[in-house]
């Protein structure tokens, strides 16, 4: 009787232990069970996010769908000055309303030029650099050129940046008008220095004209 009594009390601390065990099983369970909650509200929050996204890039969209067609075109033209050409803003403007150029209305033209993404500084230093190493042209020839209404037409900050930053040589420039004058219109030493120096022709300094004359 007592093995019996000592067995079912061995058995009856091995069902207890199990309860216990299945218990908290059930505990470890039921904390598992929070996470899908959690993981569920971060997928909600992603969607939200993408839902915004979306909204935003259609509000895009309708946005492009409502400027004129022309509008764009103008824009088009004008990065297409700007990129090939380095115009200024209102040589640019100017071109695209000309009646011998792209003919655009007012509004279209000021929509583009709102719209380009420039650097006018930059247009005008490479415009600088066409007339020296094209033209040899002076320092203040080419600044005078930069601003002309006849001319590029930028502004006269833009002009100043590029022949502040123009790497050019302004001796061999005024050699080279010097050698032009004499080789074609067979003028005499003097009178080269002279046109050098010119307000109204080539507004070379008195010692880039000198050097010049002296090098002929």
């Amino acid at each position: 009787m007592r093995y019996g009594f000592h067995v079912a009390r061995t058995t009856l601390s091995l069902l207890v232990a199990a309860t216990l065990a299945l218990g908290s099983a059930g505990l470890l369970t039921g904390c598992d069970d929070t996470a899908p909650n959690s993981s569920g509200t971060v997928g909600q929050q992603d969607v939200s996010t993408s839902e915004a996204e979306s909204d935003g890039a259609s509000a895009e969209q309708e946005a492009a769908q409502d400027v004129p067609a022309d509008y764009t075109s103008a824009l088009n033209q004008a990065r297409s000055y700007s990129d090939t050409l380095n115009m200024s803003k209102q040589g640019i403007y100017d071109q695209l309303t000309s009646e011998y150029g792209g003919q655009f209305s007012p509004e279209a033209a000021q929509y583009a030029i709102d719209n380009v993404q420039a650097d006018w500084n930059a247009n005008a230093l490479a415009k600088a650099g066409d007339y020296s190493d094209t033209m040899h042209m002076s320092k203040q020839g080419i600044y005078d050129q930069l601003v002309s209404e006849y001319g590029e037409k930028f502004t006269p900050e833009e002009a100043q940046y590029a022949v502040d930053n123009l790497q050019a040589d302004y001796n061999a420039n005024a050699l080279a008008k010097a050698r032009d004058y004499q080789e074609m219109m067979s003028m005499s030493p003097e009178a080269i220095r002279d046109q050098l120096v010119s307000e109204y022709g080539e507004k070379f300094t008195q010692e880039e004209a000198d050097y010049a004359v002296a090098n002929l």
